[in-house]
């Protein structure tokens, strides 16, 4: 309902409009990894449907204002993202293991831990969605950054980068959980001559230390 209150607004004003859609699209792909003309794997009725669905419907809108009623628009399927000012518990991966480190309490990880994703860090994401607004692409474009890892692999990275001493915590995963996860971003290298820059191994030190000033200061107010 935002996507469409938006378009309406973006087509009586002449804006123009940018939709960050997700690559949930894609859902738990058979392909990888994973293209823009790829039309992705998802359970329409599955506990992650609301997001996943909601997001392909918004595309959906997105395009057929632009095709229908003239309206500029602009589409970029981000994939995790992380930074510095994130909610400390907000769920997410990343999130959850700096946060769990800090704490010194142990990192959740789901299933075997063998499932990958690419994460890319904040700064990289906004010069993408920059280049795609001032650009004359309509999209869709992946945005994120191609470097994989597994929930393991992250939790290393995470206990190098935190504290040695961490442990790791199995549980049974969730639900239509994506196995692999990983962006060709072939398209925005040409289009938009945009990759991203930042490694995790130099974005993550950034927001670890912004999360062990807001965790200390959140203790102190407890205490």
């Amino acid at each position: 309902m935002g996507t469409l209150n938006m378009l309406g607004l973006a087509k009586r004003i002449g804006a123009r409009f940018l939709l960050t859609s997700t690559s949930e699209v894609y859902g738990d792909p058979l392909e990888h990894p994973q293209k823009e003309t790829y039309w992705g794997h998802v359970n329409p009725i599955g506990v992650r449907s609301c997001y996943d669905e909601g997001k392909r419907t918004a595309e959906t809108l997105t395009m057929d204002y632009h095709r229908g009623d003239g309206v500029e628009v602009r589409i970029a399927r981000i994939f995790n993202t992380y930074g510095p000012r994130m909610c400390l518990d907000d769920g997410r991966v990343v999130s959850n293991f700096v946060s769990q480190a800090i704490r010194k309490q142990p990192m959740t990880v789901y299933g075997d831990g063998k499932q990958t994703r690419s994460f890319q860090y904040v700064s990289d994401l906004v010069d993408g969605l920059m280049a795609l607004m001032e650009g004359e692409h309509i999209g869709p474009f992946n945005l994120g950054n191609p470097g994989e890892f597994t929930m393991l692999e992250l939790a290393q990275v995470v206990k190098e980068t935190i504290d040695s001493s961490a442990t790791i915590e199995f549980r049974e995963n969730t639900a239509d959980d994506p196995q692999k996860r990983k962006p060709d971003i072939s398209k925005a290298k040409e289009l938009l001559n945009w990759e991203p820059k930042v490694p995790l191994h130099e974005g993550l030190p950034k927001m670890a230390s912004d999360f062990r000033n807001r965790i200390l200061n959140e203790d102190e107010g407890k205490g």
